[in-house]
């Protein structure tokens, strides 16, 4: 638990504790291959790449327009700039495993071939 009160997440420490714990490779290889995953993935979402991770999700580049919006304190008309966002959408089978609200058996892969 976070100092709130609130659940803390799971963070790249606990990543690589993980891989270390169930691989079986020495903690600073577990953090190499962490630390390249996501450089990668951060690579090619700044080439403007849909990253796909079967049985997880995809992250996306999209940008967004400039639209007409309000401020919210004196209701004052104004237009808001367009933007570039990222965007994550789950896969099917990961929002099937988040909404029953099971848990992957420690010996599951966490990217299967579906989805």
């Amino acid at each position: 638990m976070g100092q709130n009160g609130t659940p803390q997440g799971m963070t790249k420490a606990d990543l690589v504790e993980l891989i270390y714990e169930r691989v079986g490779s020495s903690k600073k290889e577990a953090g190499d291959v962490v630390e390249a995953v996501f450089a990668i993935i951060k690579e090619s979402l700044c080439r403007g790449e849909k990253v796909k991770i079967s049985g997880f999700g995809s992250f996306a580049v999209n940008q967004k327009r400039a639209r007409r919006g309000r401020n919210p304190q004196t209701g004052v008309s104004i237009t808001i700039d367009s933007r570039t966002v990222l965007s994550f959408k789950p896969s099917q089978v990961l929002k099937e495993r988040v909404g029953s609200g099971k848990k992957a058996p420690a010996s599951e892969p966490s990217a299967s071939s579906e989805g």
